[in-house]
C-alpha cells in the first residue's frame, strides 16, 4: 500500500476537503430554495442527535486505530494491523446496531418532549440507517490513516458528497408535495444514500489494497506465526484482548472530549429554540432562525477550516512519532507550521465574509436580510475556529486528550449558560446564541493554546499574528473600496468576485513581501511546482 509524507497527506486531504466543501454548498444553496428556512431548520434540529450518537460509536476509535496501526506498520506486522481493524470493526459495528434501535424507539419521545417541533420525527427516523454505516466507514478511514495512505479516505469522501448532493435534493423535491416535514426527511435520506456509497468505496479500496499487500509479502514469511508466538516462544503482548484494551484506553478519553462538543451542540439546538420561545418568538419562526444560523451561516464560516482539518488529520501521526522520540524541535516546527498556515489561510476568508456579507448571503441563499448580520457578526471570530483544530490535534497526538476534554467542557458550559441568559431575552433573541458561540470559540482556542504551550514549552511568534492582522485590515479596506466605489459590472456576482479577487491579491502580495509566505512555501504546492518547472 502506498504511503504519503506529512505534506503529501495534508495536500491530498486538503484537495478532497476543498472539493467536498465546495460541493457541500450546492445543497446549502439549493435546499433552502426547495424547502425554505423552516425546512432547513427541521433538518438541522434532528442533526445534533445524530452527531451525539455517532460520537458515542466512533468518537475516538478511528484515532485509536490510526495510532495502533501506525505502530504495527512501523514494526512491519501487517497481520497485527488487520487484527486491530477487525477488533475496531466489531466494537464500532456492535455499538452502531445497538444505537440504531435506540434511536428508532426514542424518535417519538425526542420529537415530542425534547424538541418544540414534532415534525422533526420524520427527519429523526430517516437518519437512523446512517448510524451503523458511518460506524463502519470511520473505522476504515482510521485504518488507512494509520497506513499513512490518505487516498482512499479522500476518494470515498468526494464520492459520498457527489452521491449525497444528488439524492438529497432529489428526495426533498419528490417529497415536498407531502409537506415540509417529509421534504426535510427526504433530504436526510439522501445523506444516507451518500454514506452508503462512501462506505462501499472504502470497502472496495480496502480489499484491493489488502490483496495487493498480501501478494507482495515474501512467501517465506509466516505472518500468522509471528503474531501468535514471540521470538522467545512466549505469547506476544498483542493478542485480541490487549488490542481491545488498548483501543478503549486511547478512544475513551477522546470520545469523552468529543461527546462534550456533541452534547453541547445538542443542548445548543434544544436550548436555543426553547430560549427563543421564552423571548416570545413563535416555534416556526424560532426553527427558521435556527435553520438560518446552523444551516447557512455556520457552513460559510467553516468553509476555510478545510485546511485546518487536513492539518489536524496529518498532524496526529507526525506529532505522535516526534513525541515518542522526545523530539521537541520537530514538535515546535510542526506546530508553528500548522498554526501559521491556519491563520494565513483563514484570515482573508474571514475578511471577505465580514466586508462582503450582504452580497455573499444574497448570492448564496437569496436572503441577506436574516443571514448577513449573523455572518458579519461572527466572521472575525472564525479565525479562532481555524486555529482550534490543529491545537486540539496536538493535545491528542501527545496523549493529553484529558486537557482537550477539560477545555472543551469549560467552553461548552459557558456557551450553554450564555444562550440561556441572552437568547431568552427579547432584545437579543438569536443574537444571544451567536454571542455564546463566539465566546465559546475564543475561550476554547485560548485554553487549547495555553495547554499546548505549557506542554511543549513552545515559544509564541507574535510577529506572525500581527503581520496577518495588518494584511487582513488592508485587504478589507481594499475590498470595501472596490465593491462600493469601483463600478466594474452591473452584475452582483461579477462585482462581488472582482472585489474579492482584488482583496485576495492585496493580501497575497503583503504576505509575500512580509515573509508570511515564502517562495519555498509556494513550491511545495504541486500546481506552483509544475508551473515553475
Amino acid at each position: 500500500m502506498r504511503k504519503q509524507t506529512f505534506i503529501q497527506g495534508t495536500i491530498i486531504l486538503l484537495f478532497a476537503g476543498i472539493i467536498n466543501r465546495m460541493l457541500g454548498f450546492i445543497p446549502r444553496i439549493a435546499l433552502p430554495r426547495i424547502i425554505g428556512a423552516e425546512g432547513v431548520g427541521l433538518y438541522q434540529l434532528g442533526y445534533p442527535f445524530f452527531i451525539v450518537l455517532i460520537t458515542v460509536i466512533t468518537g475516538g476509535i478511528p484515532l485509536a486505530i490510526a495510532k495502533l496501526v501506525a505502530e504495527a506498520e512501523g514494526e512491519n506486522r501487517p497481520e497485527q494491523s488487520r487484527k486491530i481493524l477487525q477488533t475496531g470493526l466489531a466494537l464500532s459495528l456492535s455499538l452502531g446496531i445497538v444505537f440504531t434501535f435506540v434511536a428508532l424507539f426514542s424518535a417519538s419521545w425526542v420529537a415530542s418532549v425534547l424538541l418544540t417541533d414534532q415534525r422533526v420525527y420524520y427527519t429523526f427516523v430517516s437518519m437512523t440507517p446512517m448510524i451503523a454505516i458511518v460506524a463502519v466507514s470511520s473505522i476504515y478511514r482510521g485504518y488507512f490513516q494509520g497506513k499513512q495512505n490518505m487516498i482512499p479516505s479522500a476518494f470515498s469522501s468526494v464520492l459520498e458528497s457527489i452521491i449525497r448532493i444528488f439524492f438529497m435534493l432529489w428526495f426533498s423535491w419528490l417529497l415536498l408535495p407531502k409537506g415540509i416535514a417529509f421534504a426535510a426527511a427526504g433530504a436526510m435520506l439522501g445523506v444516507t444514500v451518500g454514506e452508503i456509497a462512501g462506505m462501499l468505496a472504502l470497502l472496495g479500496q480496502y480489499y484491493f489494497n489488502d490483496k495487493k499487500d498480501r501478494s507482495e509479502l515474501p512467501p517465506s514469511v509466516d505472518t500468522t506465526i509471528q503474531d501468535t508466538q514471540g521470538s522467545d516462544g512466549r505469547e506476544p503482548a498483542q493478542t485480541t484482548t490487549p488490542v481491545l484494551k488498548r483501543l478503549l484506553g486511547i478512544s475513551v478519553p477522546v470520545t469523552a472530549g468529543r461527546l462534550i462538543g456533541s452534547f453541547s451542540y445538542l443542548l445548543e439546538s434544544i436550548i436555543t429554540v426553547r430560549s427563543l420561545a421564552l423571548a416570545g418568538i413563535a416555534a416556526a419562526a424560532a426553527t427558521a432562525q435556527y435553520g438560518s444560523l446552523q444551516g447557512m451561516v455556520i457552513p460559510l464560516l467553516l468553509l476555510p477550516g478545510v485546511l485546518s482539518s487536513s492539518l489536524a488529520a496529518s498532524l496526529v501521526p507526525s506529532l505522535s512519532e516526534a513525541a515518542a522520540r522526545n523530539d521537541l524541535p520537530t514538535i515546535h516546527k510542526r506546530m508553528h507550521q500548522a498554526l501559521r498556515l491556519a491563520m494565513v489561510t483563514g484570515a482573508p476568508f474571514a475578511a471577505v465574509m465580514y466586508i462582503l456579507a450582504v452580497p455573499l448571503c444574497s448570492l448564496m441563499y437569496g436572503n441577506a436580510a436574516d443571514t448577513a448580520p449573523m455572518l458579519r457578526m461572527m466572521a472575525p471570530f472564525a479565525v479562532f475556529l481555524y486555529v482550534q483544530a490543529p491545537l486540539q490535534a496536538a493535545l491528542q497526538a501527545m496523549d493529553r486528550p484529558g486537557k482537550a476534554l477539560i477545555n472543551t467542557l469549560i467552553g461548552a458550559i459557558v456557551k450553554i449558560l450564555l444562550i440561556l441568559l441572552l437568547a431568552s431575552r427579547p432584545e437579543y433573541g438569536i443574537l444571544g446564541a451567536i454571542i455564546a458561540i463566539m465566546v465559546n470559540s475564543l475561550l476554547v482556542t485560548l485554553l487549547h493554546g495555553y495547554s499546548v504551550v505549557k506542554l511543549t514549552a513552545m515559544s509564541l511568534r507574535w510577529s506572525d499574528p500581527l503581520k496577518i492582522l495588518a494584511a487582513t485590515v488592508i485587504m478589507a479596506a481594499g475590498m470595501s473600496y472596490v465593491y462600493t466605489s469601483v463600478p466594474i459590472s452591473p452584475s452582483q456576482w461579477i462585482q462581488f468576485l472582482a472585489a474579492a479577487a482584488c482583496g485576495m491579491a492585496i493580501y497575497l502580495s503583503i504576505c509575500l513581501l512580509s515573509g508570511l509566505i515564502s517562495r519555498r512555501d509556494l513550491e511545495r504546492v504541486p500546481f506552483f511546482r509544475r508551473w515553475r518547472s
